[in-house]
């Protein structure tokens, strides 16, 4: 079961989650010791990150196998498309459903440099040279 398949786009994670999920997707799959391994220092309790693995299964975020006496946890949606429905989300409930709306909105108030403006001006006039050779 994927997370188009659930048909949530509004579901949101933590950011307890969220941070999970990071480093599932950079381990690919472990048990909860893996995960817990990866955090930071002061690392969260065993029975914290479990709790939350549990909550991401229920969310279907994460799948689990048996394997001895734990269980493998794997990622059931792949990082760039949790982002890219993050993003989707995000600008529809913040900035009316436009992506021009929100670029407008950083560039006023500076948060997006004159560097990085140029930059997507050009990422965009080469997204559009692409379609338009199709």
């Amino acid at each position: 079961m994927s997370y188009n398949n659930l048909n949530k786009m509004d579901l949101a994670l933590t950011k307890a989650e969220e941070k999970a999920m990071k480093i599932l997707w950079s381990i690919e799959r472990g048990v909860i010791r893996d995960v817990v391994k990866e955090y930071d220092d002061p690392k969260p309790a065993y029975t914290t990150v479990a709790t939350i693995f549990k909550i991401l299964e229920k969310k279907g975020f994460v799948g689990r196998k048996p394997i001895a006496n734990t269980h493998e946890y794997y990622p059931l949606i792949e990082k760039g498309e949790y982002s890219r429905n993050f993003m989707k989300s995000f600008i529809k409930n913040y900035f009316s459903n436009s992506f021009k709306n929100m670029v407008s909105e950083l560039s006023s108030k500076e948060e997006i440099s004159t560097k990085e403006m140029e930059e997507l001006i050009e990422h965009f006039q080469d997204q559009i040279k692409a379609k338009d050779k199709k």
